[in-house]
C-alpha cells in the first residue's frame, strides 16, 4: 500500500510525514510526498528535525505530483486550511483524508519559537501516524468507508508539545 503525503510546497510537512511513516512503517506499507507547486528544496529547519530524531533523510527531494513513480491507494492532505493556504485535491480514484497542520516554516519570532512550531508538528504528525498504523490495516482494507472515517478521526488528533 502507497500513502502519498500531499501539501502544496512539498518542503516541510509532507516531507515529515513521508520520512516518518516509512520509518515506522511496517513492510508492505510505503509513504511518498509531492505538492502541487512544489518549492524544489527541502526546509533546513524540516530535515535537521528529522534528523535529531534518528529518521533518515537521504534520497527525499521536493516533488511534484505530477510523474509519481507509483499511485497511491491513500492521499493524505496536511496543509492547514486555518491558515488560509490553498491544499490541493488530488484528482484520481484513491481513499483521501486531511489531517491539517499548520505550517511550521511560517512561524517567525526567536529561534526557540521557531523551533517549538517545528515540535509542535512533529509531534501532531507522529501522533496521526502512529494512530494510523495502530489501526487494523488489514481488516479496513476491504472497507473503505470504514477506512476513511477512522483516518478522518485521525486527522482530529491534536498533541501539544511542553
Amino acid at each position: 500500500m502507497n500513502v502519498l503525503f500531499l501539501c502544496t510546497g512539498n518542503s516541510c510537512r509532507s516531507l515529515i510525514s513521508e520520512a516518518l511513516f516509512n520509518h515506522l512503517a511496517p513492510a508492505g506499507w510505503r509513504a511518498l510526498s509531492a505538492g502541487s507547486q512544489p518549492t524544489g528544496k527541502l526546509n533546513e529547519r524540516a530535515l535537521a528535525l528529522l534528523q535529531r530524531k534518528g529518521i533518515p533523510t537521504e534520497g527525499y527531494y521536493s516533488k511534484s505530483w505530477e510523474g509519481l513513480p507509483v499511485t497511491p491507494d491513500i492521499v493524505v492532505t496536511v496543509c492547514a486550511s486555518a491558515a488560509g493556504e490553498t491544499c490541493p485535491a488530488y484528482l484520481g480514484p484513491v481513499l483521501r483524508t486531511h489531517w491539517g497542520v499548520e505550517d511550521p516554516s511560517h512561524v517567525t519570532g526567536t529561534d526557540d519559537e521557531i523551533a517549538a512550531a517545528f515540535e509542535r508538528a512533529y509531534a501532531i504528525l507522529r501522533a496521526r501516524i502512529e494512530a494510523f498504523l495502530a489501526l487494523p490495516l488489514d481488516a479496513l482494507q476491504g472497507d473503505r468507508a470504514a477506512f476513511k472515517a477512522a483516518l478522518d478521526r485521525i486527522g482530529t488528533i491534536a498533541t501539544v508539545v511542553a
